[in-house]
């Protein structure tokens, strides 16, 4: 028997998902094949970023019953894991008391992260029980720190303690990266380093994971948080709840209950808007908007117009995919507020409904604030308002039908976007301009979120730092950050001890601290991913999923699926959802079928090697 070395590096999601293909596929191996599949990754085998350890506080961002690890329906969501392990809600906690108290987990339950990670250990567990016989799996504990091509073809896959994992098949599956320190966060450390004597609150987070590196902030003292996404959430989670704070009651009258122990938290960004909710579940679990305009197809029709007029099948997304999309999203709004399905044939976008969703997508367009106090009123009087929306449900809502349109066309949308769909200078509109709003009115946090934020702000201890515009600016003679936003009336300045960036960091090879990434890059296994002049992150893949080598040829027997190919496909992060077609489930399946195509091609069974038993290559070797 042929015993074949197969390597996934990183397993989390992805590689679980790369795991359950190979165990569904192992079928079709030629007879007299076996795998050795050697899982790399310093932690659990399933949970990547989401850690079964990490503090209960921290929430999913979508609700429970819609995220899967079996898209088939051939086993439990996360939602129905939780209630079959016995798990109960306790005033918006969760515990597998396996009994009748508490309240049963529901569908609209947004659940801890860290019982996502103890679901997708589970998953792992049973996968690896399921394995045939032709299937065994090694898990080496470590970080793959350098892959080299062997003159045989082979990959040598070295990890951080000097073993060596020789392999026929490579599957790159590594999730999130960080940036090396920029130029901004070399000189924010070195403030906060030089002035510590003078100042021992002073600290500076580039990134607050794991949120454990939030302890250094001290209680009392004055925190400015740059950003208002989910990452945000986190770390205004933790510097409350996880510091022993409380809330008590629901929606608008929702209280806090300080511990005492929390610092003085203060908001900012470059727009300073708050993320908005998401709206109550109407669709159920597989429901969702179902497009008129918006489709696949009509993006490949925008795209064989321009090859005939231009000679480039590449779009412009302003100005000929966004229009499909506000249609669509027109179309979505006018049909809740008249609560009826619009026959699409007499639907067109007015300039009314034009207006609405600008606003929708741009509220500061066309508004002026003299000072701070008005422009606090006004973002506290526009998340008020969008939590009303979000109360009234997404099919309900006007607002909220029409923004969860976003989230419900990603197809049309990676149909528009990957593998150079766009122009390049489109390209870069897009990602900056387009894709944060989209991720603003979206992709937000769940309502609970957003009422805990007004009520830590009414309970002052979250505030704004700035306005739109405003700027971070050192003050040794302070010693100590200082917000600066500029108004008519005059600048508004706040000061804080510590400084948080509470964004992810898109993934950029060239910039990546990663040291597998960087061999990668120095060994032309790999190249960044660019679209002409312009570089939007991960590294370059073709249609297939293998990695594309400096030389510009495809990487034979290796494939590279997930955030680290966030650039020439688009929308990588999500899970799957139940008995719904996803990305994530086709990517993995599509490596998989590839790798045992390729095995079926290549394998040539003599009688002497089927009686000869299996035949071990070096698993790990110093």
């Amino acid at each position: 028997m042929t015993a074949l070395q197969v390597a996934v590096i990183g397993v989390g999601p992805r590689g679980l998902s790369i795991l359950q293909r190979i165990s569904e596929r192992a079928a079709e191996l030629p007879p007299g094949c076996s795998l050795d599949v050697h899982l790399i990754d310093p932690g659990g085998c399933g949970q990547g970023v989401h850690p079964a350890q990490q503090p209960g506080h921290l929430l999913t961002n979508t609700v429970a019953s819609q995220v899967t690890m079996f898209a088939d329906g051939r086993g439990p969501s996360f939602t129905e894991w939780a209630a079959d392990s016995g798990y109960r809600q306790f005033a918006g906690a969760f515990y597998p008391t396996g009994d009748d108290s508490g309240t049963p987990v529901g569908e609209h339950a947004y659940l801890p992260r860290r019982l996502l990670g103890a679901y997708l250990g589970w998953v792992f567990d049973r996968t690896a029980e399921g394995l045939s016989r032709h299937v065994r799996l090694v898990h080496h504990r470590d970080r793959a720190v350098d892959v080299e091509q062997t003159d045989a073809g082979r990959f040598a896959v070295r990890l951080g303690r000097g073993f060596v994992v020789l392999s026929d098949y490579l599957f790159l599956t590594t999730g999130h990266g960080r940036r090396t320190p920029t130029e901004e966060d070399r000189a924010y450390e070195e403030f906060a380093r030089d002035n510590a004597d003078r100042n021992p609150r002073l600290a500076y987070c580039s990134t607050p994971y794991p949120v454990g590196r939030l302890r250094r902030i001290a209680p009392g003292s004055t925190v400015a948080v740059q950003g208002f996404g989910l990452t945000a959430h986190d770390v205004i989670s933790e510097l409350t709840v996880g510091r022993g704070g409380a809330f008590s009651g629901s929606g608008p009258g929702m209280e806090y209950r300080a511990s005492g122990r929390e610092p003085r938290i203060r908001l900012f960004s470059r727009q300073c808007l708050p993320f908005s909710a998401r709206g109550v579940n109407q669709k159920g679990i597989t429901g969702a908007h179902q497009p008129r305009f918006f489709t696949r197809d009509s993006v490949r029709r925008l795209r064989q117009a321009a090859l005939r007029q231009r000679g480039d099948s590449r779009l412009d997304f302003t100005d000929e995919v966004l229009p499909l999309l506000l249609r669509e999203m027109g179309y979505a709004y006018r049909s809740a507020e008249e609560q009826r399905p619009v026959p699409p044939k007499d639907y067109e976008l007015t300039a009314g409904d034009r207006r609405v969703l600008e606003e929708l997508l741009d509220p500061l367009r066309g508004k002026q604030f003299t000072n701070q106090e008005a422009f606090a009123k006004f973002f506290t009087d526009h998340l008020v308002s969008d939590l009303e929306h979000a109360e009234l449900g997404n099919a309900t809502s006007p607002v909220k039908a029409a923004t969860d349109v976003i989230r419900d066309t990603r197809a049309s949308l990676r149909e528009a976007v990957e593998f150079s769909g766009l122009t390049p200078g489109s390209h870069g509109v897009f990602n900056r301009t387009y894709v944060p709003v989209m991720n603003r009115v979206s992709f937000g946090p769940p309502r609970h979120r957003n009422h805990q934020l007004l009520a830590l702000m009414r309970a002052g201890i979250v505030g704004l730092a700035g306005g739109p515009g405003s700027q971070v600016v050192l003050d040794p003679e302070a010693a100590r950050f200082t917000v600066r936003t500029d108004y008519p009336d005059g600048p508004e300045i706040h000061h804080a001890d510590a400084l948080v960036v509470a964004r992810l960091d898109a993934f950029h090879p060239e910039s990546d601290r990663s040291p597998l990434i960087a061999k990668l890059l120095e060994r032309g296994l790999v190249r960044p991913y660019s679209n002409g002049t312009f570089k939007p992150g991960g590294i370059d893949i073709d249609e297939r999923g293998r990695p594309v080598t400096a030389a510009g040829t495809p990487l034979n027997s290796a494939w590279a699926v997930g955030y680290l190919v966030e650039g020439p496909r688009f929308y990588t992060h999500a899970l799957p959802r139940q008995a719904m077609a996803s990305q994530f489930t086709l990517d993995a399946d599509m490596a998989v079928r590839d790798m045992v195509a390729d095995i079926n091609d290549r394998h040539d069974t003599t009688p002497e090697e089927e009686n000869a038993g299996p035949v071990r290559t070096s698993v790990s070797v110093p």
